[in-house]
Formats: C-alpha cells, structure tokens, sequence
C-alpha cells in the first residue's frame, strides 16, 4: 500500500491537512500525521487536530511521500526541526516526492531541496524562498510539479494540490474520480 507521511504542528492551516488527508485517504493511500510532540494540536482556526505518532517516533519507513502543510507557525517550526529536516533530505535522496503547500515550501528551501526549481508558495513567503536559494524559479500556478517536488500556494488551492498528489502517487483516472465524486 502507499504510504504518505504529513506532520504538522500548531498554526497548522487546517484546510490544507484536512483536504490533504481527506483525499489521500479516499485514494486508499494510507497516511499518517505527525505532530513534533504526539500531543493535541490547536490549528491556526483554533480547531483542535490529533496526530497518529510523534515525529520524533518516526524513523526511515519507506514512505512514498511527505506532505508539508502550511500555516503559521506551523511551517517555520517545521523548517526548525532537524528531525524533520533529516527525514526530508533522506526522502530526496531516495528520490520520494515532498510535498509542501502554503507558507510549507519556505522550509523545503531551508532543508537545501528547491536548488533549480520550479516553486510556487503563498506569496508571503515568495521572497523568503528566494533568499534562502536563488536558483529558484518561481511561479504562480496553483499547484507546481518539477521533479519530486510539488508545490501549492495555500488553502484556496488545496484540493487541487491534494488532487495532484493523487495523481503522482497513483493515476490520473484516480484522481479524476476522486475530483467528480467531491464536485470538484
């Protein structure tokens, strides 16, 4: 079975887990939440979220995918986590797709995995991005694939970033599917 890893912590934009998961999941993609302590999580709509396991319980399982969810704090805490950080990068290296969405692609840029690529973000973070790694190139699409990094700009595209996650992961006709089954 597939198998996706998504942490979060607090701020978390909760449209964008929830979608993420929600869609994921009707794929029968199995995927697992991740909060960096294993406790409760207040959102950034004060909505309350509980987490599968710890990050810091999670060792180099071989996951197909790992999806950032933005929001603040939730995404410069996650960019903070050295655990997180090595998950990420060893992902890379297997060549696994790292899904970000959101203010979330700022911390791919800080882990070093965004050198040449083609991004989007929220735009709040658009300059961030470009600090931390120049060669990006960045755009304005809604969702942005190139290579094993896929990219979304916030809560407003989150079923279609959830969409094509879907559809990298399993087929097009799948997430079709999926996309006529939610009116999408």
């Amino acid at each position: 079975m597939l198998s996706v890893l998504i942490p979060f912590t607090e701020g978390v934009e909760e449209i964008e887990l929830v979608a993420i998961v929600d869609i994921l999941r009707r794929a029968d993609i199995e995927v697992t939440m991740t909060s960096l302590d294993g406790q409760p999580v207040t959102g950034r709509s004060n909505m309350t979220i509980h987490a599968d396991k710890t990050l810091e319980s999670i060792t180099t399982e071989n996951w197909d995918m790992l999806v950032l969810p933005g929001g603040l704090p939730n995404a410069q805490l996650l960019g903070e986590s050295s655990k997180l950080k090595t998950i990420t990068r060893y992902m890379a290296k297997q060549g696994k797709y790292i899904a970000a969405i959101c203010a979330a692609p700022k911390a791919l840029a800080s882990f070093g995995l965004l050198k040449k690529k083609r991004v989007t973000s929220h735009p709040s973070v658009q300059q961030a991005i470009e600090q931390l790694e120049p060669s990006v190139m960045y755009a304005e699409d809604a969702v942005v694939l190139d290579g094993n990094i896929i990219t979304s700009r916030g809560a407003g595209t989150a079923v279609a970033f959830a969409l094509t996650l879907v559809a990298v992961l399993t087929s097009k006709e799948t997430s079709e599917s999926i996309q006529a089954a939610i009116l999408a």
